[in-house]
């Protein structure tokens, strides 16, 4: 895969101000783990930035919401495909199978995104009207 260097340097636990190590220490509490992923690392040179992004995603991505946790995922992998985000595409799919995920379910996810994909695209080439009954 090919890797390539970050606009803004990887900051260390060392090199964190008082904000960014709030919310790296609230990251590992939640998660239960020490491991800080490389793009917290990245936005930790935005503290207020972080503390939004990561206010966020532990909201929505968290428990006690209507979607199951691996459907969460799945649908992060689907737009991260979308979106050409490989980061995101690798740390949620690794997240999917860490919730269950199987490949084959895995493989299925990719099929309905291509499809959806190209449907979408004939959808918005050939400007079909919405049908009456899906409003």
């Amino acid at each position: 895969m090919e890797q390539f260097s970050p606009t803004l340097p990887l900051l260390s636990d060392e090199e964190l101000d008082p904000r960014a190590r709030a919310v790296f220490d609230d990251i590992r509490a939640t998660r239960n783990t020490d491991f800080i992923n490389n793009f917290w690392r990245a936005l930790a040179h935005d503290p207020a930035n972080l503390e939004r992004t990561w206010g966020e995603l532990k909201e929505i991505m968290g428990p006690g919401t209507a979607l199951d946790p691996l459907v969460k995922e799945l649908i992060y992998v689907a737009v991260s495909t979308v979106n050409n985000c490989t980061y995101c595409v690798r740390s949620h799919t690794a997240a999917a199978r860490g919730k269950g995920a199987t490949d084959e379910q895995i493989a299925e996810l990719h099929g309905i995104v291509a499809a959806a994909n190209k449907t979408n695209r004939l959808a918005i080439g050939l400007q079909v009207p919405v049908d009456d009954a899906f409003l």
